[in-house]
């Protein structure tokens, strides 16, 4: 017969009832404790500030390769780009020429405003004690800026040289000029010399006072006429060179018109599509500036001398006007901003009717 012993595990199961053997097999284990579960990562974009110094160096830039990009677009076709610069430089010549000659218009109106002058002749009675005397009452008046007194042999060596007379007078008996007072007045309105004039006559010993204000207003009418001819012509030739730009800009954005629809795509806005016509509205200026100086140049010293010589016909001296370093600034400046200007106008109309497809 044979014995089976069980061994030490077996006892423990064998000594514990059948109900609980069964029940104590089918106890789970304790399940083993989860780490404690991370935050759920946040899904999509982050955004993330860029500091301003940051941004200005990005927009400087693209300023700088927008202007370099425009500037070799047009060394790259020069013959057309010339023509262009060209016409805005013919468009500025003349509105540059008639400032020119407004600046002598102003000159030419202060030289008036010293020749406006009223004349005051003594009487032939009067000696040059009395005439001293007159004199320094009328110099005494508010309304006189300054005075000047001419004796009867002034008035005659001056008379003589006006006409070309020299000595031929010499061999009158008497002086038949009277002493003068040349007066310059403070006012120079028709109005105000009328009155000064009038009161002038009241003085004793004084025999006429002559007030020719006639040509005076003729000449600063004629130098108005020619400021506001020479402001209307400005304006129309602005508005010239504003097409001339405009057309051109306007035929380079239709050229570029596919490019400008995959850049507004992908996002572009209009001040970037913008950007770089408008570097070429302002090199076309530019180069049209330099060209109108160059040509103001040439027909100054082309016109110098014959205009020298006239004058010096007349017995007087004249010499034509040139820009200096402020009007050729000036001048720059307002080519730039015409060209400038002109593909804004151009650029900003277009852009509106272009929609990415």
């Amino acid at each position: 017969m044979v014995v089976w012993w069980p061994t030490r595990g077996q006892h423990e199961v064998s000594a514990i009832p059948r109900r609980q053997q069964g029940a104590a097999l089918k106890t789970p284990r304790k399940a083993a404790a989860k780490p404690p579960a991370d935050k759920p990562s946040q899904r999509g974009a982050r955004s993330q500030q860029t500091r301003f110094s940051s941004r200005l160096r990005a927009w400087g830039r693209h300023h700088r390769s927008m202007a370099w990009d425009s500037f070799q677009r047009l060394v790259r076709y020069p013959l057309g780009n010339l023509l262009t610069m060209l016409a805005i430089a013919i468009a500025l010549v003349l509105p540059a020429a008639l400032w020119l000659t407004l600046d002598s218009a102003r000159l030419l109106d202060a030289e008036l405003d010293e020749s406006a002058t009223l004349t005051v002749y003594l009487e032939l009675s009067t000696d040059d004690a009395q005439a001293q005397r007159i004199e320094e009452a009328v110099n005494a008046e508010q309304s006189v800026l300054e005075t000047r007194l001419i004796s009867a042999e002034q008035g005659m060596a001056e008379f003589q040289q006006s006409l070309g007379l020299d000595n031929a007078l010499a061999g009158l008996e008497s002086n038949p000029l009277p002493i003068s007072i040349v007066v310059h007045p403070s006012s120079i309105e028709p109005a105000a010399m009328q009155q000064l004039a009038a009161t002038l006559e009241a003085f004793s010993g004084v025999d006429e006072v002559r007030l020719d204000l006639a040509w005076v207003e003729r000449l600063r009418n004629l130098a108005e006429l020619g400021r506001r001819v020479a402001r209307a012509l400005g304006a129309l030739f602005g508005l010239g060179v504003l097409l001339v730009v405009g057309n051109t800009i306007r035929l380079s954005v239709e050229s570029r018109r596919r490019e400008i629809e995959v850049v507004m795509l992908i996002g572009a806005t209009h001040a970037f599509v913008r950007r770089p016509f408008l570097y070429s509205g302002a090199w076309y200026g530019v180069g049209g500036g330099l060209l109108a100086l160059g040509l103001l140049g040439l027909g100054n010293h082309w016109l110098s001398l014959p205009v020298a010589a006239l004058a010096a016909s007349y017995g007087a001296s004249f010499s034509l006007p040139q820009l200096d370093v402020t009007g050729s600034t000036i001048l720059l400046s307002c080519s730039t901003l015409l060209g400038w200007l002109g593909a804004w106008l151009a650029v900003t109309r277009h852009l509106s009717s272009i929609r990415p497809r």
